[in-house]
């Protein structure tokens, strides 16, 4: 530059600055400055991710623990299949509760610092169903402990507000989509653990005393190399805001055809292979991991299509996907062929998997989209989509792990009242269609899928949820 060139020198992005406070805060972030995203962004937020997903995954684990617990629980434990579903039900049911306040502890107290708390809780249901998991133990008792276990179902909702904050909108998809996947894959590996153990003759205090030390090392690693934002604070006004939005509770509503699909058959896969199929424990455990395990590792997927084509449109036509399963599984499950019924069943864990990411991604978007129809631009826009699509999303993973519960619930009265799970897949089925006509009357049919700006329509060019 020449001593008359009236060009500044670019100035250099500082780095983040952490806070007086104590433990490690960063005071600025601005992930949708793509200089700040590319000299310092990227890398800190990458770092999060990693570490969230790990204590996330042994959440999902200790969450989904009693669905392995139940396939030990032989004819010794005195419990009836009613009995089991009733139990996966309970634990399921607390998963989905504790998700609204681990949503908005993350503002409260940090995401770094909830995550070592909330990992560190996790002990809890974990060395309570050690102590008293054995034949003779009352049926009240193992409700109870299984209570205790749905704090793992809220490690999701936390871990998920928190990677929210840290990535850009144009990542939201991936990023999301690969915290939550790698959280779920929590679900096959306790499967696969549990088959190993079962495989060499181990028993459940086998299972569970893997998983405390790894519980240990989930709250260290998180208060070594995770971090807090100062940018997230305890906003009641989003919380408020978030529930008044009618979109929040139509996305919830289509997340319990997703998420709730997912984890509700991952509490009951085994319990239908051993009652309606005749499978042994050890012959269950070979065959239900595989669904879990393709439905997480396919959410990423979900997200990184969403993120290209729109989460609507790919939320639109899993859903057709998963209602054309659920027709062949009612035909599986009639004429009780199990060559039929796994596969097909996978296939359906798989779209359920794909389904959990497109949703999730559609959330930011949607309140973004709002924001600038409303007259906000730039980061002002995508601050406000922060703030609300944060406070959204705990409310929305709740009421769509509440799924679970109902999934659950369905095959116990279908057991209880045909001695198959038949009757409940003919209720999914038509679950399966309100959501494909929901997405599509909400977010893609052209007089509903735009957003009008608030004020001076005719001025202000109108904004497709096709594309969120």
């Amino acid at each position: 530059m020449t001593a008359t060139d009236p060009t500044p020198a670019p100035t250099p992005v500082p780095p983040p600055a952490p806070t007086g406070r104590a433990g490690r805060w960063i005071e600025r972030w601005d992930p949708e400055d793509e200089v700040f995203w590319r000299a310092t962004g990227e890398r800190i937020a990458r770092r999060n991710l990693w570490f969230s997903v790990f204590s996330e995954h042994i959440g999902f684990s200790v969450w989904t623990l009693w669905s392995v617990l139940v396939l030990f629980m032989g004819p010794e434990y005195g419990l009836t299949p009613a009995d089991k579903f009733l139990l996966t039900s309970v634990v399921a049911l607390v998963g989905a509760a504790v998700r609204v306040p681990y949503t908005f502890a993350v503002a409260l107290f940090g995401g770094r610092n909830w995550t070592i708390v909330s990992a560190g809780m996790l002990l809890v249901p974990t060395v309570a169903a050690f102590a008293v998991m054995e034949p003779g133990t009352s049926f009240s008792t193992f409700l109870l402990v299984g209570l205790l276990a749905g704090v793992g179902g809220g490690n999701f909702a936390s871990s998920m507000t928190n990677i929210n904050a840290f990535f850009p909108l144009r990542q939201k998809g991936w990023a999301l989509g690969l915290n939550a996947g790698g959280g779920n894959i929590g679900v096959p590996v306790i499967q696969l653990t549990a088959l190993a153990i079962i495989g060499a003759g181990g028993g459940p205090r086998v299972l569970l005393g893997v998983y405390i030390p790894l519980i240990v090392v989930a709250a260290v690693l998180a208060a070594l190399f995770m971090d807090n934002l100062a940018t997230v604070r305890n906003d009641t006004g989003a919380a408020r805001d978030a529930a008044k939005d009618g979109h929040t509770w139509i996305m919830a509503f289509l997340y319990v055809g997703t998420f709730g699909s997912f984890i509700g058959y991952s509490f009951a896969f085994g319990q239908v292979l051993t009652n309606e199929f005749g499978r042994t424990p050890l012959q269950a455990a070979y065959l239900t991991f595989i669904g879990p395990l393709l439905g997480s590792l396919i959410r990423p997927v979900g997200g990184r299509l969403a993120d290209r084509y729109g989460g609507a449109r790919i939320t639109l036509w899993n859903y057709v996907g998963m209602a054309a399963a659920t027709a062949v599984l009612i035909v599986a499950s009639t004429q009780r062929s199990l060559a039929l019924f796994v596969p097909v069943f996978v296939v359906l864990f798989a779209l359920s998997g794909l389904g959990n990411g497109s949703t999730y991604k559609m959330i930011p978007g949607i309140f973004q989209a709002k924001a600038l129809a409303g007259g906000l631009t730039g980061e002002g826009a995508a601050a406000h989509g922060r703030r609300l699509s944060g406070a959204a999303m705990g409310l929305i993973g709740a009421v769509g792990a509440l799924g679970g519960v109902g999934i659950n619930l369905a095959f116990r009265q279908s057991f209880l009242s045909y001695g198959s799970g038949t009757g409940a897949f003919v209720a999914f089925l038509a679950f399966y269609g309100v959501c494909f006509a929901v997405t599509w009357a909400v977010y893609l049919r052209r007089s509903a899928g735009r957003v009008a700006p608030a004020a001076a329509a005719e001025t202000k060019p109108q904004l497709s949820y096709a594309e969120v």
